[in-house]
């Protein structure tokens, strides 16, 4: 269904080829999982499928890339529409219409199908994904899960023969991510459509997978079923790091095929101790009391208290929908408050001067890009410095740790998903004000980038900052997290240290500890720490 040969992709003043002599093949109606590090090629690889890369991106493709028996290179994407579907990072982004139903229709209508079978094609796609009863709902309504499940559909109502999609499960909550995947997976075996994902949260994917696409970094590809291609791959879900530790061969891939063999393992665990991460608290860096937000008749904050105090790295948690970005953005000032109060080292943002503010909260949104104006990474990160007063070099050695090796010289919208959050994640922890608030800070990195990411938050809570992070990456929170609160419909359900919050709950607990339950091990690292 899919065929790279020989496939070289250069970009105009790049120093080395982006893809580098690629030849593979995907069988029709495999599930393809594509993984590598931040900035390895993954975007170039799949605009490679409907013809973006290089019809619209520019550069030089060599070789060639057949779809579904087409040829990328001859063929422009608009012409490779009903062959190959594409499914982005953020869906609501990519929505041309108001309604559920009027969407799933477009696509056909760019493409001319005749009404009558637009109208079953419709109704089969909304019986197939399970949103039959969104049909005349408003896109902007819906939830995360809802409106990710309605762009799979709008693509798949053209009924192509491969369905492209990128990170369709990072913004998403676990359960809404359960949703999503388990339609995919019906595309694959109900339909033999030939599904390529790319996703830095291999864990919620790997287990599914057929096939792995792995991009080292170095412009190669390798191919393979996944648990032999992640016995040895730098990157690796936390399932699979376990089984190496642990020497299980062939590695599982699910929670279920690892607690099979992870007895000996638990027994091991039984007679070591956990050595939890300690904290003891004095002061406050952040006093909430009774915060409402309401947008319009929409109450999504309702009556909120929450305290962080110095040092500590508090996780929001909780489904989409449920508040937590409302509270950051009502914390940081600029948002809106209906009543309550907010307290920063005795001020309430909301009524300080943006400059004054900002030395006393910094806040890096969900779509990190509206921070970033200047034309080059060395100008935004100098930039940083300035404003921050701190030391030349500081915004772009943190750049280094997060996302290495990132030109200096590249435009900011040139960069990949992860790069641009990690130069938006240096900017703002350059400044390193007393209280940092992170929207779904770790969209785009991978596993190696968030350990660093981690280092950086203990560095920052070392020196006595709060950290108030809203996320749905359980396996962050397991590593830098020392609190999770979790929010429901505006309100907190939970509050209390991370080890008991998240392994408590189904939904939230990372995989290491539903393998090693019931003993309480969150991470691998404390595991490797365990046994020495």
């Amino acid at each position: 269904m899919i065929e790279f040969s020989r496939v070289t992709v250069t970009y105009p003043d790049a120093s080395r080829p982006v893809l580098s002599d690629v030849s593979l093949t995907v069988d029709e109606g495999e599930l393809c999982l594509v993984a590598g590090p931040t900035g390895a090629g993954k975007s170039t690889f799949l605009g490679a499928l409907n013809g973006l890369v290089p019809h619209f991106t520019g550069g030089h493709l060599a070789g060639r890339v057949l779809v579904a028996g087409r040829d990328t290179s001859r063929y422009p994407p608009r012409e490779l529409a009903s062959a190959v579907g594409v499914v982005g990072q953020d869906p609501l982004a990519g929505f041309v219409t108001d309604t559920v139903e009027e969407e799933l229709a477009y696509a056909m209508e760019q493409l001319a199908v005749p009404p009558d079978v637009m109208r079953k094609r419709v109704e089969e796609t909304l019986d197939l994904l399970g949103i039959a009863d969104l049909r005349n709902r408003p896109l902007r309504t819906l939830s995360g899960g809802q409106q990710q499940r309605v762009a799979i559909g709008s693509v798949l109502t053209a009924h192509p023969s491969v369905v492209v999609l990128d990170e369709p499960t990072s913004a998403l909550d676990p359960t809404a991510a359960e949703d999503v995947l388990a339609a995919i997976t019906r595309l694959v075996h109900d339909l033999g459509t030939t599904v390529v994902v790319a996703e830095h949260r291999m864990e919620r994917v790997a287990q599914y997978a057929d096939r792995l696409l792995y991009l080292p970094g170095d412009g190669s590809v390798r191919s393979g079923p996944p648990a032999e291609i992640l016995a040895t791959s730098s990157i690796a879900p936390p399932i699979a790091e376990l089984g190496r530790l642990a020497g299980w061969s062939p590695l599982p891939l699910s929670v279920r095929d690892a607690r099979r063999v992870a007895g000996p393992l638990r027994s091991r665990l039984r007679k070591l101790s956990v050595v939890g991460r300690s904290l003891s608290v004095t002061g406050s860096a952040l006093d909430v009391r009774g915060v409402v937000v309401r947008y319009g008749d929409v109450l999504a904050v309702r009556g909120v208290d929450l305290r962080v105090g110095p040092g500590e790295v508090v996780a929001l948690m909780g489904r989409n929908g449920s508040g937590k970005s409302s509270l950051l953005w009502a914390v940081q000032g600029s948002g809106p408050r209906s009543a309550g109060k907010v307290d920063v080292g005795g001020a309430d943002p909301a009524t300080l001067k943006p400059r004054v503010a900002r030395q006393r909260v910094g806040l890096v949104p969900q779509s990190p890009a509206d921070l970033l104006y200047l034309d080059s990474v060395d100008a935004e990160c100098a930039q940083a410095d300035t404003e921050s007063e701190v030391p030349a070099g500081t915004a772009r050695g943190l750049l280094d740790r997060l996302a290495p090796a990132v030109a200096g010289e590249a435009h900011p919208g040139d960069l990949s998903e992860g790069q641009r959050l990690a130069l938006v994640l240096a900017i703002q922890l350059a400044a390193a004000p007393p209280l940092v608030l992170l929207d779904e800070p770790t969209r785009g990195l991978d596993y190696h980038a968030k350990r660093r990411f981690a280092a950086i938050l203990r560095e920052l809570a070392s020196q006595g900052r709060a950290v108030l992070l809203a996320t749905h990456d359980v396996e962050f929170v397991a590593t830098a997290a020392t609190r999770v609160t979790v929010m429901a419909e505006g309100e907190v359900v939970a509050d209390g240290p991370t080890r008991e919050v998240i392994v408590a709950s189904p939904a939230f607990a990372p995989q290491v500890a539903k393998i090693l339950a019931p003993e309480p091990w969150l991470t691998v690292d404390e595991v490797g720490e365990a046994l020495g």
